[in-house]
């Protein structure tokens, strides 16, 4: 790899900066000063560092993010914030997208990368990775609808894998519901849309978990973090 790109891989720098930096003699390739943008090196071999700093070289990078609502889980959009907005000028340098969606107005676990045989692996029908909801809903949620998800949902463009619901309280004063929802698809308003055939109304719904990843209770909505390296070789192995 060229010692320029490396540079720019890093956050350093824009390649004007980086080869500004580079005549400068910041840049050192195992101690010595390397001044030239197309010095060729082995990313994974040598050591190069800028002001003594060793940098380190990450081709995949993995992103578990809180979204909040309002946010749009996409790479650009004209009208609203994305959820590139939300990370730092060296996340976004990655070129990391969001693993599949949440609507504008859902929040929760969200994985963004660069890794696109990971995010294909996560999002290929065959897979069905599980992923779990956290909702609120208008209306009290019964057995017969637990056993409805069980079966399978007829929706109007297609029928809905079984599901799991889980009533987890009601307030019969309220007419409210709290209830998880665990889908192996993730179809536009799904979860919405399943609710809705029971004849309740999802107000409020947050997603927990995503096969193997948990959303971290650390995070705040629109905070992020890299994946631990236990949860990356934990959702690695689970797609192997």
């Amino acid at each position: 790899m060229r010692l320029d790109k490396f540079l720019v891989a890093c956050a350093v720098g824009s390649r004007t900066e980086v080869k500004n930096l580079l005549k400068a003699g910041r840049v050192t390739v195992n101690g010595k000063k390397e001044k030239s943008a197309k010095f060729q090196i082995n990313e994974e071999k040598d050591e190069i560092c800028f002001d003594g700093q060793v940098l380190e070289y990450e081709e995949f990078v993995y992103y578990m993010m809180n979204k909040p609502q309002g946010v749009i889980s996409a790479t650009e959009d004209n009208k609203h914030r994305t959820v590139l907005d939300l990370l730092d000028d060296l996340a976004r340098s990655k070129e990391v997208f969001p693993v599949g969606r949440l609507d504008i107005d859902t929040h929760g676990l969200l994985l963004l990368t660069n890794d696109g045989q990971l995010a294909h692996a996560l999002l290929s029908p065959k897979r069905h990775v599980d992923k779990t909801y956290l909702a609120q809903v208008k209306g009290i949620m019964t057995q017969e609808d637990v056993e409805t998800f069980f079966k399978g949902i007829p929706l109007k463009d297609f029928t809905c894998q079984p599901a799991k619901l889980e009533i987890l309280s009601v307030d019969s004063d309220k007419d409210e519901s709290q209830v998880r929802v665990t889908i192996a698809e993730g179809k536009f308003h799904q979860v919405k849309r399943m609710v809705a055939y029971c004849g309740k109304e999802v107000v409020d719904l947050q997603r927990l978990t995503m096969g193997t990843l948990i959303l971290d209770e650390k995070l705040k909505r629109g905070e992020w973090r890299h994946l631990t390296k236990e949860e990356l070789e934990n959702l690695l192995a689970s797609i192997a």
